[in-house]
């Protein structure tokens, strides 16, 4: 593995705390310009300055100043704006100690619908020394916005392997009083983008044919900050289709659950769905839960959509569906709930998450920083 000099000084500007900081600290000595809290979880020997994130304007005046300081002060030989939304403030700070700049992407920070971040925020994006994608369709994005293609790596999101245990997803089912019935599972905030909607009225109904016991189990909570927030609740527009699609004793809602009731829900479940919308303006940017999904041991189908493909071993971690398909992806989790336990499938699934461990991100990471 390739090694940084530990001695070098990075400063890191972002809006929110990204595992990006963790990894950074394994080769540099770290600074970090971000926003309020973000010192409670950032390693003890890093240096925090925080900014109050709201009101947004606020913070992005006070981090930019503040960036521009501790570049003054520090001297750090690497900035890197952990979004496209940051690039402008680690500019400033790059310029204030000659330093290389870095921006990590990852997909609607790249093609936002804002004229005034279109005309503002990309031409500091475009003059990153070094920019990195969550995914091979979020460079290809970058490539179409004038990003030069010899500056884009591709540094995929990590995730944790866990331990599995059987004995977990049986609690869980128990306690939830699900039996043995076969369980579909999706796990995020609810957002258009996520097609769940669409999925229950399109795909639930044919999928509960082939399989009269089917039960989709729904993780989340409605996603009140989201950029593309549609007005109205997601959840009663997706409760609205089911009775409409008479399928709503199909579909059981959890809330949010903290990570051991995660665990335990992935281990129970029989399949994962991911049915994200390929939308105008709006895309998925990697994927993260189909790797979480496959740490776990468990498949997932998914709509071949933006970073998705990246997120999910076709044939192997689960099925790739070409966008919009909905008889295609029923037939697909059809296919899938009818599969009896195979060791040999978890195994796959496992081997491929640990590829996209945090261990992993970590080594590539600073391969790619220390090769430029």
């Amino acid at each position: 593995m390739t090694e940084v000099d530990v001695t070098e000084r990075a400063l890191l500007v972002t809006r929110n705390f990204p595992p990006l900081l963790i990894e950074l600290a394994r080769g540099w000595r770290v600074s970090l310009c971000g926003p309020s809290g973000c010192a409670a979880l950032a390693p003890e020997a890093a240096n925090v300055v925080e900014t109050p994130l709201r009101p947004l304007p606020r913070f992005l005046l006070g981090c930019a100043w503040r960036a521009w300081r501790m570049a003054r002060r520090e001297r750090p030989r690497l900035v890197i704006a952990g979004s496209g939304l940051a690039a402008p403030m680690a500019w400033l700070a790059a310029r204030a100690s000659r330093a290389r700049l870095v921006v990590y992407l990852h997909g609607l920070d790249i093609i936002a619908p804002s004229l005034i971040y279109q005309h503002l925020w990309l031409p500091f994006i475009r003059a990153c020394d070094q920019v990195l994608v969550n995914s091979e369709n979020t460079g290809r994005l970058a490539r179409e916005r004038g990003v030069a293609a010899d500056r884009i790596s591709v540094l995929h999101p990590g995730t944790d392997v866990p331990e599995l245990d059987s004995a977990a997803g049986q609690a869980f089912r128990v306690k939830h009083g699900l039996g043995q019935r076969r369980l579909l599972l999706s796990v995020g905030r609810f957002t258009r983008r996520k097609g769940l909607a669409e999925f229950v009225r399109r795909a639930l109904p044919a999928i509960v044919v082939g399989h009269p016991d089917a039960l989709l189990l729904v993780i989340g909570e409605e996603a009140h900050d989201a950029l593309h927030g549609a007005s109205g609740s997601e959840r009663s527009r997706i409760e609205r289709l089911a009775r409409e699609a008479r399928v709503e004793s199909h579909v059981r809602f959890l809330g949010c659950c903290d990570e051991a009731t995660l665990h335990a829900a992935y281990q129970a479940a029989d399949c994962h769905v991911f049915p994200v919308l390929d939308l105008p303006g709006d895309v998925e940017g990697f994927g993260m839960v189909a790797v979480e999904s496959a740490a776990h041991g468990l498949r997932t189908v998914a709509f071949a959509v933006g970073g998705v493909p990246d997120a999910v071993d076709a044939g192997r971690t689960g099925d790739l569906v070409a966008p919009g398909d909905y008889s295609a992806f029923a037939e697909a989790v059809v296919a899938q709930l009818g599969l009896p336990p195979s060791a040999e499938r978890l195994s796959t699934c496992r081997r491929f998450a640990e590829g996209k461990s945090w261990e992993r991100f970590g080594e590539r990471l600073r391969t790619i920083l220390s090769a430029s």
